[in-house]
């Protein structure tokens, strides 16, 4: 793990949630992003709607703040976001690789899967190099989204040097 601290200029962090299903998961991590300075991109189908009351509940009043965007499918967010490989880290349970060992860079794309069908083979395959995990016990199937979203976005973030973003 690289441990120099990274220059926040140019510096953004995009969360990406493929086929999210729960409207309170999406809502808390609209939240985080806010807190972060991320950006908050939802790939259809979503299992809720966005005008939902729970959504904006979980976001509280932050959520009109959230840097959203929404998208039909996952080509057309790589068409108009265009992230490099190397930007990109993909979060699986099957992942190869502990997420403290993923790369930080100024510009980082953080993958998730839906709640109870994970990521789609195709995304899998074509960030195979890219994927890691949270380590958990056997005694629980998976984290809860929202927790492992926080976790890998704040770890994206640590070696980051926000004196001059942040007040």
């Amino acid at each position: 793990m690289n441990s120099t601290t990274i220059s926040c200029k140019g510096f953004e962090r995009h969360v990406v949630l493929i086929s999210p299903e729960i409207h309170w998961n999406t809502g808390n991590i609209g939240r985080t992003c806010l807190a972060a300075g991320a950006h908050l991109h939802l790939i259809k189908p979503l299992g809720f709607s966005l005008e939902s009351r729970e959504v904006k509940r979980a976001g509280l009043d932050y959520w009109n703040k959230v840097k959203l965007n929404v998208w039909d499918n996952f080509e057309d967010f790589k068409r108009k976001m265009e992230p490099q490989k190397n930007e990109v880290v993909v979060l699986t349970k099957k992942g190869e690789k502990p997420f403290w060992s993923m790369p930080i860079c100024d510009r980082m794309f953080l993958v998730f899967g839906s709640e109870t069908l994970g990521l789609p083979e195709k995304i899998l395959l074509m960030y195979k190099d890219s994927t890691f995990h949270i380590p958990i016990t056997e005694e629980i199937r998976s984290l809860n989204l929202s927790t492992a979203a926080g976790i890998i976005l704040y770890e994206s973030l640590r070696h980051v040097n926000f004196n001059h973003f942040w007040a």
